[in-house]
């Protein structure tokens, strides 16, 4: 696809060796990087998408994926911005095979909370009566970033959080000695405490979990 070459094509002349290796390193160099930060990538990625539109919009889902593929994490954001802006509202129930491979496809915390909050959390809100099958499955999945993802996904959904699903994700996973499950357990119930600390607050004074996932869920509480 003309999209994904001309892409690449203008990271690489974009790209900054330096900022690369440093990026590498922030991220424990699980991935290789174009050294763009954040602001610049956006443009640039902006320009090249306005120009391709009409084969964006026509196959955002097979490009999504094929960028996700690719070595360089700059390619693997500009895919799952291109999912957030054109499947909103426009989610298919067979949808979940393609977020559930984008989750255990090159994981780490940056590219699955993006997914869990904005790509899985908008397709259950478009199709509700899928959460408790797709929760269920995800939370009992071996596969510990699927497990955090259905810990995560309600993540500003402010009043219509099930606060009951997210109670019993939290249960499940409590005594799991996973940084990033303890950590996401913490980060939801912080979130969600922005809507109601009381009862988040009464929710861990009577629930034994781990310091980690108390001290993040109640740092902003007074």
């Amino acid at each position: 696809m003309s999209f994904i070459q001309n892409l690449e094509n203008a990271f690489q002349e974009n790209s900054n060796p330096e900022n690369a290796l440093a990026m590498a390193k922030y991220m424990r160099n699980h991935f290789s990087f174009y050294g763009i930060k954040t602001d610049q990538r956006r443009l640039v990625f902006k320009s090249i998408w306005s120009e391709n539109q009409i084969e964006v919009s026509a196959h955002s889902r097979e490009i999504a994926l094929q960028l996700f593929l690719k070595p360089e994490r700059e390619l693997h954001y500009c895919g799952l911005e291109i999912l957030i802006k054109q499947l909103k509202r426009n989610y298919r129930i067979e949808d979940i095979q393609l977020i559930e491979k984008l989750l255990i496809t090159n994981s780490w915390w940056d590219s699955v909370d993006t997914i869990s909050k904005n790509i899985l959390g908008q397709y259950l809100l478009e199709h509700p009566q899928e959460i408790e099958k797709v929760i269920e499955r995800f939370s009992n999945s071996d596969n510990m970033w699927l497990n955090r993802s259905a810990i995560l996904f309600q993540l500003g959904f402010k009043q219509k959080t099930n606060f009951d699903l997210l109670k019993s994700e939290c249960e499940k996973h409590k005594n799991s000695n996973e940084f990033f499950i303890q950590k996401a357990i913490g980060w939801a119930l912080r979130e969600y405490a922005k809507t109601n600390p009381q009862a988040v607050k009464n929710y861990v004074a009577n629930t034994n979990l781990k310091n980690l996932s108390q001290k993040e869920a109640l740092k902003n509480i007074l």
